[in-house]
């Protein structure tokens, strides 16, 4: 059994039996689960425990009585519930409970509440405001249209039917099923054989798909140096269904071709300008995520120095752009299973993680991803921060089986020379300190990072026997001095700058962290090696 998370929770089997019974906390995590994307609650199962007693025994009577009772303290959940048995022969009671796709789940006094990691918290008013506003597009996909499937577009029928039929990430039985088990199967048609709009934006003709309320419109746009727009070109024909406008999209941008060139010796060495991978998952993400309830186009503003991809709706309610690498909500499950199975795009949850990756091997920046009133955007920029990078990932990938997490952390370290656990914490997003581990324990292990302090004051930076190796050009920063050298080199300063202000000093070492310029300056006069004026703010610092 997993760690309790959003989607799963477990609790005491006192919480319906006896006088300490609690259907209401039930009824709480009911209506969370609901309003998020659903979950299970294991009844009989002790905080400490994976299992729940071998010697519990729960009969059928008892998880009717909970079903009956649940049904009564909620509004707008559905739920199965059924008696389970454990490996270790204890019995518990599972209860599944499903999304409310169309409408907000409640308790029946009317209180809200929203599955946050391992919590079912309230949801204040304008999120609740927010969550009404965005149901209607969780079940946009699903809506029957008056179109049946024989007279979708012959020719992208025929398409999509071989395209699954050779894709190795569908089952066997999958590829078995006739045209229509097929359609079915993924949600392009109803059980009467009507397309759902997904069926219509698909295999659709130009013109069914055109009657769509809000068919995806994309709009491509160069700017110049000045901020001046100097090419324009949009797809609103609606001829295309969302692979093939992938595709056209792809072909159609010039700037996504060119590269830049990075000197190896004799040689020179291309790193792509915007590498395919970042830019299809990109665009994938724009397509699959958009709510289709919303009016407006993508934009893909090309700028000479970065490109930002504009999505009309904000993010899915509980993701946020600081929580966007780990957490996942689908707005359009049904496509994004399709994007899934034709190679079009990452596994839920692993997008971002793959760009992340690829920007960082070429040495660049992490995507930015910024959400608005009515709009997100993601830009991924041209500019390489560091052109050694890829040498000591090409070294590390020669020499070490590495995880993708491993290969996200070191490149964030290697980008800041020096990072502080929190820092580094902060900027993968991680929510629980002991995930950390999880991205550096085998950089650690095989001494490709070393780490200095202790608790919240350590901090990691790339082993220099490592840059050795790989023969990668990095430039010397004083970012990862030793601390004796620090005070060596603070002392060295104030022979020549005597009678200086902490700032001062900051200013004619710009590499060095200034809170650890700052630590050590302070240490340095506590223990006598330095001397100064009685002056708080604007204090001058000496040899003695």
């Amino acid at each position: 059994m997993n760690s309790e998370k959003s989607t799963w929770d477990k609790k005491s089997i006192k919480t319906i039996l006896g006088k300490g019974a609690d259907f209401n906390e039930l009824a709480k995590d009911c209506v969370a689960f609901a309003n998020l994307k659903g979950g299970h609650l294991h009844i009989g199962i002790e905080d400490d425990n994976e299992f729940p007693s071998p010697e519990q025994k729960i009969d059928e009577f008892t998880a009717e009585r909970v079903t009956k009772r649940l049904n009564e303290l909620t509004i707008n959940v559905g739920m199965n519930c059924q008696v389970c048995t454990a490996p270790n022969g204890g019995q518990y009671i599972d209860i599944e409970v499903f999304p409310s796709r169309s409408s907000v789940a409640s308790t029946t006094s009317g209180k809200y509440f929203m599955r946050d990691n391992d919590e079912s918290r309230p949801l204040l008013p304008d999120e609740l405001l927010r969550l009404v506003g965005d149901k209607p597009s969780y079940c946009w996909e699903t809506k029957t249209t008056s179109v049946r499937w024989q007279e979708a577009d012959e020719s992208k029928l025929h398409i999509f039917e071989q395209s699954i039929k050779h894709s190795d990430r569908v089952s066997e039985f999958v590829k078995e099923k006739t045209t229509s088990e097929l359609l079915e199967h993924y949600l392009l048609t109803d059980e009467k054989g009507y397309l759902t709009n997904l069926g219509v934006l698909w295999i659709g003709k130009t013109s069914q798909r055109a009657r769509l309320l809000y068919s995806p419109v994309v709009q491509y746009i160069r700017y110049n140096d000045q901020g001046e727009k100097v090419y324009k070109k949009v797809w609103d024909d609606y001829t295309l269904n969302p692979q093939e406008l992938l595709e056209s999209i792809w072909q159609s941008v010039p700037e996504w071709k060119e590269s830049n060139e990075v000197s190896e010796g004799l040689w020179r060495k291309e790193i792509p300008a915007y590498d395919e991978k970042v830019v299809r998952e990109a665009l994938a993400n724009a397509l699959v995520h958009r709510p289709y309830t919303t009016r407006g186009d993508i934009f893909i503003n090309i700028h000479p120095d970065y490109m930002e991809i504009v999505n009309p709706g904000r993010l899915p309610y509980g993701v946020t752009a600081s929580t966007i690498l780990h957490k996942t909500v689908q707005r359009n499950e049904h496509m994004s299973k399709i994007f899934h199975d034709l190679h079009l795009m990452e596994k839920e949850g692993s997008g971002f993680d793959l760009m992340y990756e690829v920007l960082l091997t070429w040495g660049k920046r992490v995507p930015f991803v910024k959400e608005g009133d009515d709009s997100v955007s993601i830009s991924i920029s041209r500019t390489i921060v560091d052109k050694e990078a890829y040498r000591l990932y090409e070294y590390l990938s020669d020499n070490y089986r590495l995880s993708q997490k491993s290969y996200i952390s070191f490149g964030i370290i290697l980008q800041d020379k020096k990072i502080k656990s929190a820092d580094l914490f902060r900027k993968l997003q991680l929510t629980d300190n002991d995930k950390l581990k999880s991205y550096t324990r085998q950089l650690l292990e095989h001494h490709i990072i070393l780490s200095h302090g202790l608790k919240k004051g350590t901090y990691y930076l790339v082993n220099p026997q490592i840059i050795s190796n790989s023969k990668a050009n990095i430039k010397t920063t004083l970012k990862t001095i030793e601390p004796y050298r620090l005070r060596a080199l603070i002392e060295e300063d104030l022979r020549y700058h005597p009678e200086s202000k902490l700032n001062e000093i900051a200013q004619r070492l710009p590499d060095v962290d200034y809170k650890e310029l700052q630590k050590t300056v302070r240490t340095m006069a506590l223990e006598g090696l330095l001397k100064h004026d009685e002056s708080r703010k604007y204090r001058h610092y000496w040899l003695p």
